[in-house]
């Protein structure tokens, strides 16, 4: 048996990069996952590989920034499984650029998805989630400890879940729910890919190249794997990791320098 036999496991932004690791290895561990994005094509993709490991899980496209999409995220999962033990926010992505130049529209955009929808969602969960002694994991960034002028709208998004995991672990103590968050530096997703022909196609060099240097301006050991992060949330999860609360744990191999 795995460590999340029996559970019930949501997971957000679960149709590619971090969030299809995640739900892959919860998956692996013997939990029923509900996985949600908007790209249903993309959803049937992971649960198909998901069934052809062994696992248990369902697809649920919804667009989180709406107001009411997190309710009916829960509603789906309750009415499939009865339970929910596990809800992991790792949906948004916040769009870089010159503070001057962001619109109202992009600031907008980036805390729906991010942080509305995390805290809509979690609200939604808590009650079942205090039933079943349950657990949420928020997938946030380093930026939210190390802001740039270029990440003006992903840090302080960032900040606010860090701040909102800290508040909501405290009320977990009391609730018997496992809150913790943790902060991803640069790991190969698709949206790495992208960030990374940008900069070799600025500084004229090939692909690997890029990366060393990017490696190297972040004074960082390497860019990481998806599968890393999800293999952290895996245990954090699990039984062994549960006396961890309000941990924000930095996996970014040694990017983060600040306290």
């Amino acid at each position: 048996m795995g460590a999340l036999e029996t559970k019930v496991a949501v997971v957000t932004g679960a149709s590619r990069g971090i969030g299809r690791a995640i739900a892959q290895r919860l998956a692996a561990e013997g939990a029923r996952v509900v996985l949600c994005a908007r790209d249903l094509g993309k959803l049937d993709e992971v649960v198909h590989q998901i069934h052809q490991a062994g696992g248990k899980a369902s697809a649920c496209a919804l667009d989180l920034r709406l107001e009411t999409s997190p309710a009916e995220l829960l509603d789906a999962t309750i009415a499939r499984h009865g339970a929910i033990d596990i809800v992991v926010n790792n949906a948004g992505a916040t769009k870089r650029g010159n503070f001057l130049t962001l619109s109202e529209a992009d600031w907008t955009d980036g805390f729906a998805l991010k942080f509305y929808a995390a805290v809509r969602l979690t609200r939604a969960a808590w009650p079942h989630l205090k039933a079943s002694s349950g657990s949420v994991l928020n997938i946030i960034g380093v930026g939210g400890r190390t802001p740039g002028a270029e990440f003006t709208i992903g840090g302080s998004v960032n900040a606010a879940l860090l701040s909102l995991t800290k508040a909501l672990s405290d009320l977990g103590i009391q609730d018997c729910v496992q809150v913790n968050a943790i902060n991803p530096g640069m790991i190969r997703t698709d949206r790495f890919q992208k960030t990374l022909s940008r900069f070799a196609d600025a500084n004229h060099v090939d692909l690997e190249s890029a990366e060393r240097m990017l490696v190297q301006n972040a004074n960082t050991t390497r860019v990481g794997e998806p599968e890393e992060i999800a293999q952290l949330a895996a245990f954090i999860l699990s039984p062994a990791g549960r006396l961890l609360q309000g941990s924000l744990i930095d996996i970014d191999g040694g990017q983060t320098k600040t306290l």
